[in-house]
């Protein structure tokens, strides 16, 4: 627990006690679908997370990975006993939490600020799912745990973490705020949201944290602020408008031809559908930026192609609670993944990143937070960036790019020096997408400021639904979507390899895949490599 709750705790010892109604004194209504196959493994003892799934048989430090922990502590998990729409999933919803009042409530992960705000929220928009027809005992309970910790939220504002869980506890805090009548705690709240939204979100709209992910997350959690308010007759502040617009525009920047999410710093697919229903609740209208300039991001998009590529260097890191482990800074889900990219072609993936499990064990996680998980260059069989369980160590500190334009062909410029520190090198990348996105061209060149001799391999991770073949004699890899489509990529300056792979973008379950690996000894002139669509005429299928 952080010294700046201890404080607030005391300072809050001395107010008058929190009144405990016998419900909510506001109906609440979470917003968004479950999953009724999560909702279905819950039903039988095991609970899903961000891709990680395991036995939930306990609440204590045993029972799982501290990001797996916090999301069973914080009840979202709710939501998918709510989508199977049976009393034997209401029957479930509470005996989780009575066991969870009686054996989690004191453990320090559930005291987060970020974990109990989650909850706060989960439990007063599930009020009448699990609550409402419950006998008297159970939902006194429920109302003294609400009240307590509404009143801790209210004390711990501003929240010292850097990440999307200070937005969190803003919400919980306005939450309880409403549903107990707590006046003190909703001016409180008011009085820091402005400061918070600037904090969490930069002036393209795009959040700090600098993920897909946390972006839908966050923007969901802005939507939510506002239906809070105006459903309680509270002026908003104008920010909130305003970052509304703008955080909406800026997820449709992350958004393949599938509706899906890129997977960028711990990001999974999620589905087109929870995308689309956040959007159209938070009125987010146009097409998508071609860039968010400083969250670093970049769309190159002509015809049927899309690109989407990181720009941006990392965000800052705050180091992790001394008590839980639980990360504070906002590069809590970073990945090692500088100058990556993905590419669609109308609603079939074909480059892509590994994907991610932020609630895995750790082994696994930070495999799929390497470089070499990442469609981008890796030098030496070094990460790009030092992983730590809390975020970054060693990270690029200046990513810079340049954005060209000319009759309808796009080009970036881009380079980053996470490789400087430990091998006096510098990475720069330069992207090309033709004018009827028929052509991408790649350029990965190392700028030393001494000599590289070290092997740099450049990845390309296929989709799990891309097939491909290596075309030994002509020197490439022929790709097939599943529409049958072809695509070659060619490469000059290294040896080209078609390799296993694996994709965590979906599912709990890795899928197996392929990647295509361009390896070099560092050579000066780098590595050039172009993807070109194949013409009908030539023959665009693998061989079974």
């Amino acid at each position: 627990m952080s010294d700046v709750f201890r404080n607030a705790r005391r300072l809050f010892s001395r107010i008058k006690p929190v009144r405990v109604p016998e419900a909510p004194a506001r109906s609440f209504r979470d917003l968004w679908p479950g999953d009724a196959n999560r909702g279905a493994a819950l039903l039988r003892g095991e609970m899903e997370v961000m891709g990680s799934a395991r036995a939930l048989d306990g609440w204590g430090p045993e029972s799982g990975p501290l990001p797996w922990r916090m999301a069973a502590h914080g009840f979202a998990w709710l939501r998918d006993l709510r989508s199977l729409g049976s009393d034997a999933a209401r029957v479930e919803a509470r005996d989780l939490t009575e066991a969870w009042l009686a054996q989690g409530a004191n453990e320090p992960v559930a005291n987060l600020p970020e974990v109990a705000a989650m909850r706060v929220s989960s439990w007063l928009g599930h009020w009448d799912f699990f609550a409402a027809s419950a006998e008297e005992g159970f939902r006194r309970a429920l109302m003294q745990r609400l009240a307590h910790d509404g009143r801790r939220l209210a004390a711990s504002l501003p929240d010292e973490a850097a990440h999307r869980g200070a937005l969190m506890v803003m919400k919980g805090t306005i939450a309880a705020a409403v549903a107990l009548g707590e006046e003190a705690w909703m001016v409180r709240a008011l009085k820091f949201l402005p400061a918070e939204l600037e904090r969490q979100f930069h002036p393209d709209g795009g959040h700090v944290e600098r993920s897909p992910a946390v972006q839908l997350l966050a923007f969901q959690d802005l939507i939510e602020l506002r239906n809070l308010l105006n459903g309680s007759g509270v002026t908003a502040p104008p920010q909130l408008a305003t970052v509304i617009d703008r955080a909406g525009q800026a997820l449709r920047l992350f958004r393949h031809g599938d509706g899906t999410l890129s997977l960028f710093n711990g990001t999974r697919e999620e589905p087109a559908s929870l995308v689309d229903l956040v959007l159209t609740q938070g009125q987010a209208k146009g097409r998508a930026p071609l860039l968010l300039q400083e969250t670093g991001f970049h769309r190159l998009a002509a015809s049927r192609t899309l690109v989407i590529a990181d720009c941006g260097a990392p965000p800052p890191g705050r180091g992790a609670d001394p008590a839980t482990g639980a990360p504070r800074g906002a590069d809590r889900f970073a990945h090692a993944g500088a100058l990556s990219f993905e590419m669609s072609v109308g609603r079939d993936r074909l480059i892509v990143n590994c994907g991610a499990s932020p609630a895995g064990d750790s082994a696994w996680r930070d495999a799929l937070r390497s470089t070499a998980a990442h469609s981008t260059l890796t030098l030496a069989d070094t990460n790009s960036a030092e992983l730590r369980p809390e975020g970054l160590g060693r990270r690029p500190e200046r990513v810079e790019v340049e954005r060209f334009e000319a009759n309808g062909a796009q080009w970036l410029e881009a380079t980053h020096d996470g490789y400087r520190r430990t091998h006096n090198a510098i990475h720069k990348r330069r992207l090309y997408l033709s004018e009827n996105g028929d052509d991408l061209r790649g350029e990965d060149v190392l700028e030393p400021q001494g000599t590289v001799d070290q092997p740099c391999v450049v990845r390309f991770h296929l989709h799990p639904g891309v097939k491909a073949v290596l075309q030994e004699e002509e020197g490439g890899v022929l790709m097939r979507l599943p529409t049958g489509q072809g695509w070659r990529l060619r490469a000059r300056g290294a040896a080209i390899a078609l390799e296993d792979s694996v994709y965590l973008g979906l599912g709990a379950e890795a899928r197996r895949t392929s990647q295509i690996v361009l390896t070099s000894q560092g050579e000066a002139e780098g590595i050039q490599w172009a993807i070109t669509r194949v013409a009908p005429a030539e023959p665009a299928s693998p061989p079974a």
